[in-house]
């Protein structure tokens, strides 16, 4: 094979393989896909006036025991083999985490995170909510906005949106990605651009 016909066939695989990658970028189909793309873009908005307080979480859970809280109630729907004594403290029980794969054997080593961080929602909608709705949204647990994780991953996370955080395991991008939009989705929350660009990326790895 001459030197120009193995440029030329090198070439022609570069743009075979590249656009095997674009296609794979935007394959992302289904449901999510769908909802991002009804999510209004906005520059993120500013902290004036955001307080965690202004988001009461944790707040009595009845249907998950006498003298369960919200933190208690999700301890029990996320772990394994939960139990937990007559105050609703758990007593023992194993978690693991989405963010990292990691088992926690201690509820004190889990923290309880927000999908969508309080502060994020304040910055892209929810400084316009009412008390009510904000303490709805800081306790939802009938959509993917409440999870158990490790808490080093947690704090790590802190309020960031997914183009500047992102779980370490990353056969969980998925989900979370796929979690994050149902969340931002069912409260008509917006979407900056690089986090619109972040989300597309990892719901191209959903199989």
């Amino acid at each position: 094979m001459s030197v120009v016909a193995a440029v030329l066939l090198g070439a022609m695989w570069l743009v075979f393989e590249s656009g095997l990658l674009d296609s794979k970028v935007s394959a992302a189909t289904g449901p999510a896909s769908d909802q991002l793309a009804e999510l209004a873009v906005a520059p993120a908005g500013s902290m004036t006036g955001y307080s965690r307080e202004k988001f009461k979480h944790w707040i009595p859970q009845p249907d998950a025991g006498k003298n369960c809280n919200t933190r208690e109630a999700v301890l029990a729907r996320d772990g394994q083999n939960v139990e937990a004594n007559s105050a609703c403290e758990v007593t023992s029980g194993s978690w693991t985490s989405l963010y990292t794969g990691e088992k926690v054997a201690q509820a004190k080593g889990v923290d309880i995170d927000h999908m969508v961080p309080l502060a994020n929602a304040w910055r892209s909608g929810a400084n316009k909510w009412d008390d009510a709705k904000r303490r709805q949204f800081a306790n939802d647990m009938s959509l993917p906005q409440l999870v158990a994780v490790d808490s080093s991953s947690n704090r790590s996370k802190g309020d960031q949106d997914p183009s500047t955080w992102k779980p370490t395991a990353q056969g969980q991008w998925c989900v979370y990605a796929t979690d994050w939009i149902t969340v931002k989705k069912s409260y008509g929350l917006s979407v900056t651009d690089a986090e619109k660009k972040a989300l597309t990326e990892m719901l191209a790895t959903c199989k």
